[in-house]
């Protein structure tokens, strides 16, 4: 077969669109034909996708087919070992070239390297390009040369090297002579119907590029222009939501620099600090591999994290007695998503008041959330927990009521998630252990039955971390401090 006539393997992974993907204009300006494929890899990564970023990769596999098939194109699904599946189906092809978007976790590019080496000896020739960050994270670096460990100087320097515009919309490209075989998608069983626990995600969210830009355009013609003073507003929608697009590929951080370079000075800086904090995340995971399962900080090794299950599955199930904590887990249980403040409020309940070991935590989103990703899930639980890089000092615990009243003060959000408190009035809605008798009574609330009591005190479990966190973290600091 004559080289201009040789297919080209488009290889998606989690770039899952047509737009500004550099693979795929790559593919489709060569003026050879193009077989678009995507492999469930189920061994790829530190470990398995879980259930919520299953259910929403079968949605966007289904938009990302559909798009194509407006191509006169299709989408090949195969299963299996993605070095092994993506080698057989270019000799299936006759395919000479291989090309694909980079994925950064460090378990994804070491196998992607020992693909291109297996490859260069017996199979396709390889091309990488990137499409999922603002920037390689290779390439940012300090002034002497060295990784960043916080964000503010990181992020200051990637401004200042400007942010590259998206890759222009490619044609569609030529189609190969006969298809290969594909899978079934739903043969994939990606989503589960018995007991169909993902009900409450079809109510919120449209997975797929469409789905992407519609979110987008709704964001920037309205809450946008608010962003950094309602951002940590859970009870309205403030932000984006944007995050499960970008970690899909539905939508990349260039569209998105790009579209919200039109909002005022104010807005537009506190949104794309929130990019810029997705890949001082990716920066992080690059230089430290195991972020996902060691701490950044390793005095932290010595903690005296307690092994509860019943308390790991009070604050899971959204039955902790803190309303503002149990919102916000029930959020994610129901949507497959919760509001970052919150986020960083449960985290720091179950480090914190309940001293059980941010993995637990960071496990659990793992499964649980649509936008799960190694390195951002890694960082966040990280940062709250203090064993990470540029991470909250361990002192600072918060205090949900005092973080309920000051964020929801109204009490929406807590009405909408925790609905058996919806009658207390503002005043109570955010402690009801500390609502009269009588104000308890009218908004048929009973402590302990209808609603449960606070799982622990929160003066006494912030007094026991910091006595732990004094006792073996602190000391051991201290210690490396003075060469002991």
């Amino acid at each position: 077969m004559p080289p201009t006539e040789q297919p080209i393997l488009c290889w998606f992974r989690r770039d899952l669109r047509l737009t500004d993907n550099p693979a795929w204009s790559w593919a489709a300006t060569s003026g050879r034909p193009v077989v678009p494929v995507f492999v469930l890899d189920e061994e790829e990564g530190e470990q398995p996708i879980g259930g919520a970023s299953r259910w929403w990769l079968h949605g966007s596999l289904d938009a990302l087919a559909r798009t194509l098939r407006g191509q006169s194109s299709r989408l090949v699904l195969r299963r299996g070992n993605a070095g092994q599946t993506i080698a057989g189906l270019a000799r299936e092809t006759g395919a000479s070239t291989v090309v694909w978007n980079r994925l950064y976790e460090p378990a994804i590019e070491l196998r992607d390297r020992e693909f291109e080496e297996s490859w260069n000896e017996t199979g396709p020739k390889p091309r990488t390009l990137q499409a999922g960050l603002l920037f390689k994270p290779e390439d940012i670096r300090s002034g002497t040369g060295r990784p960043y460990r916080v964000f503010t100087p990181f992020w200051r320097k990637c401004v200042a090297h400007g942010f590259d515009r998206p890759v222009t919309a490619a044609p569609a490209p030529e189609t190969p002579a006969a298809w290969p075989r594909s899978d079934d998608l739903e043969s994939w069983e990606l989503r589960c119907h018995e007991p169909d626990w993902a009900a409450g995600f079809r109510e919120v969210w449209q997975p797929g590029e469409e789905g992407a830009r519609k979110r987008l355009g709704t964001f920037l013609a309205d809450a946008a222009k608010q962003y950094d003073q309602d951002r940590d507003r859970p009870g309205i929608e403030a932000t984006s939501r944007l995050s499960p697009h970008l970690h899909f590929g539905e939508i990349g951080p260039r569209q998105v620099a790009a579209a919200a370079a039109a909002l005022p000075r104010r807005p537009r800086e506190a949104f794309l600090r929130e990019l810029g904090w997705r890949e001082f995340s990716y920066h992080l995971l690059f230089h430290n591999p195991e972020m996902g399962t060691r701490n950044l900080r390793p005095s932290f090794d010595r903690m005296p994290w307690r092994d509860t299950p019943a308390d790991l599955k009070r604050w899971q199930r959204g039955q902790t007695g803190y309303p503002i904590v149990d919102a916000g887990m029930r959020e994610l249980w129901t949507t497959g998503w919760m509001h970052n403040r919150v986020r960083m409020l449960v985290a720091s309940f179950l480090t914190k008041h309940l001293l059980i070991h941010w993995r637990h935590g960071a496990d659990w989103f793992w499964d649980t959330l649509v936008d799960a990703d190694w390195a951002n899930n890694s960082c966040g639980w990280q940062w709250t927990a203090g064993s990470g890089a540029d991470a909250a000092p361990y002192f600072r615990i918060f205090n949900p009521v005092a973080q309920s009243r000051r964020f929801d003060s109204a009490g929406a959000y807590l009405r909408k998630w925790v609905p058996e408190l919806r009658r207390l009035p503002d005043h109570a809605v955010h402690a009801p252990w500390q609502a009269t008798e009588a104000t308890l009574a009218a908004a048929g609330v009973r402590l302990g039955e209808t609603y449960p009591l606070p799982m622990v005190d929160r003066a006494a479990a912030r007094e026991r971390a910091l006595d732990a966190w004094r006792t073996h973290v602190r000391r051991q600091q201290s210690a490396d401090a003075s060469g002991g």
